[in-house]
């Protein structure tokens, strides 16, 4: 390519960056407007069922060669200015900053909005039910160790619905100032030392494993302990300044964490087998009781994508069962098996509806 034939690229680039700047203000004026109209009304500024159409718009828009993925994460920067110029929301997490909570935060709320990072998930709980916060974000299970019990119990117990969720590739890092001879103990959560429990096996067997509170709370004690690896994310080692010794030792590697995003306001249906909607129920002392449970659902053909049993807390071998299954509360269907639901079992409790994706 000759030189003159850079300039008139650099200045086609030029030109396509004006317009696009224009396009994106443009966007975010009209996006402006219509929070004006959702203030008055009433509505919520954060419309998670309007996202999830955005996103399938967009996906059939795209020609590429820019990767959905790409595209997704533009546009959701794009949302994240339009909602703050809308309206102040605060975002709390299970922190502290860094930790896999965090980028789940970003990935779904986008870098615009305020986010404030909590010590346990009963405060990310408190800090929505108190309005201190407008939303929070909360890890509920991992595709290799299963259910978060915390944030399953504090769904039980609180009057919060969710909104979304947020499913995030977990890539582990050993972060250590010590070579890998030299670490003594691991530090980390106690669901990133189980995901990476094989792999330590292997490459330190006679390190102790210590749980820590977050991920990257143990990056830092790391950083003032050279005998001490931890297991964390990349940004929690760039963050703190520490070397990463080994990338991806999580035991498979397909690992997944869901997050949910809680709030007080209930989600408009997407429609079209693209919704989700969670239960929790507890069944009666009697033969055949989860059959029972389960029968409303089968006899009309709504997939149940996941039901997890966990102890009640209130008596001895008396359990509660969450389920997730595909569509909305207020499809017909839904609505007519979770009243026969309520005829076979001692209790039901909707935990929401949101988009599946």
């Amino acid at each position: 390519m000759s030189s003159e034939d850079l300039k008139n690229k650099r200045e086609s680039i030029d030109q396509v960056d004006s317009e696009i700047v224009a396009l994106l203000n443009k966007r975010l004026n009209l996006a402006s407007a219509i929070g004006e109209i959702k203030e008055k009304s009433g509505a919520d500024i954060y419309d998670p069922a309007r996202e999830a159409l955005v996103f399938k718009k967009l996906e059939k828009l795209n020609k590429g060669p820019l990767s959905q993925d790409a595209l997704e994460a533009i546009y959701r920067e794009i949302i994240s200015a339009s909602i703050s110029l809308e309206k102040e929301l605060v975002v709390a997490f299970l922190g502290p900053e860094a930790t896999y909570t965090h980028q789940a935060v970003l990935k779904n709320f986008g870098a615009s909005l305020k986010h404030i990072a909590m010590k346990t998930i009963q405060d990310v709980f408190a800090s929505v039910e108190s309005d201190d916060c407008s939303y929070g974000v909360v890890p509920i299970e991992n595709s290799t160790e299963g259910a978060v019990f915390h944030s399953m119990d504090q769904l039980v117990e609180s009057e919060l619905k969710i909104c979304a969720q947020v499913y995030l590739p977990i890539e582990h890092c050993l972060i250590s100032n010590a070579q890998l001879e030299g670490i003594k103990e691991v530090h980390s959560k106690d669901q990133a030392l189980g995901q990476c429990r094989e792999w330590l096996r292997r490459h330190v067997p006679d390190a102790v494993l210590v749980e820590s509170s977050s991920t990257a709370s143990a990056v830092k004690l790391a950083s003032s302990r050279p005998e001490i690896g931890a297991i964390a994310s990349s940004l929690a080692a760039e963050l703190n300044g520490m070397p990463i010794l080994h990338k991806g030792i999580q035991d498979k590697a397909n690992n997944v964490t869901r997050f949910l995003v809680i709030g007080k306001n209930e989600v408009k249906p997407v429609g079209g087998g693209n919704d989700k909607t969670s239960l929790v129920i507890s069944l009666k002392d009697e033969v055949g009781a989860l059959e029972k449970a389960l029968m409303p659902f089968a006899k009309r053909s709504i997939n149940l994508s996941k039901i997890e049993s966990r102890p009640s807390r209130k008596k001895a071998w008396d359990y509660i069962f969450f389920i997730d299954l595909i569509g909305h509360i207020e499809d017909a269907l839904v609505q007519e098996a979770v009243e026969e639901l309520k005829a076979c079992t001692s209790f039901v409790k909707w935990l929401g509806s949101y988009p599946n994706t």
